[in-house]
């Protein structure tokens, strides 16, 4: 199989090589990895539309699973990490597709509990196991070695982005 690399990510390519600005060999595995997340990402969406999900609707069913109860929205947002608007909008998604119920809170009627409906709990058990298969088998053939050399290779570049920021100093408006 081929390593696609987007049109973009070609064109900087050839002009870091054209301009010999810094090694080529390093920005392509950059792009290549950038490639590879895109894809990661593109089949899993693919994967969660089948059911008439979003990855962020598919995060909120698995955070209501065990919850028979619910948890409010603003918990909900605090646990999906985002915010309480994102929140609202992934609700009404899944409220509208059946796959969870807004309740009024019983000793505060301001008070709202989202929970999974019949669908939404058989979604949400038949998907982690779906989903759980799908991603390990992007790893299939790799032996224990392999992943804690993965492991270590991704946290190496996690450590240089972290340095690069550090030295670029405090983030700036990327609007000015």
């Amino acid at each position: 199989m081929t390593k696609m690399l987007e049109q973009k990510h070609l064109a900087l390519l050839e002009e870091a090589e054209r301009r010999a600005v810094a090694p080529t060999h390093n920005i392509r595995a950059c792009f290549e990895l950038l490639a590879l997340t895109g894809a990661i990402d593109r089949d899993c969406a693919v994967r969660l539309a089948r059911h008439r999900l979003s990855e962020g609707k598919f995060v909120l069913l698995f955070l209501l699973h065990d919850k028979p109860d619910g948890l409010s929205p603003h918990e909900l947002a605090e646990h999906a990490g985002v915010t309480r608007a994102t929140i609202t909008g992934l609700l009404d998604g899944l409220e509208r597709d059946g796959f969870i119920v807004r309740r009024s809170g019983l000793d505060d009627r301001r008070k709202i509990a989202v929970s999974l409906t019949r669908l939404g709990r058989e979604t949400a058990r038949d998907l982690f196991t779906e989903h759980a298969d799908w991603v390990a088998s992007l790893f299939q053939g790799f032996t224990d070695d392999d992943r804690k050399t993965l492991n270590a290779l991704l946290q190496r570049i996690w450590q240089n982005l972290e340095a690069n920021a550090r030295k670029a100093g405090p983030e700036k408006d990327a609007r000015t």
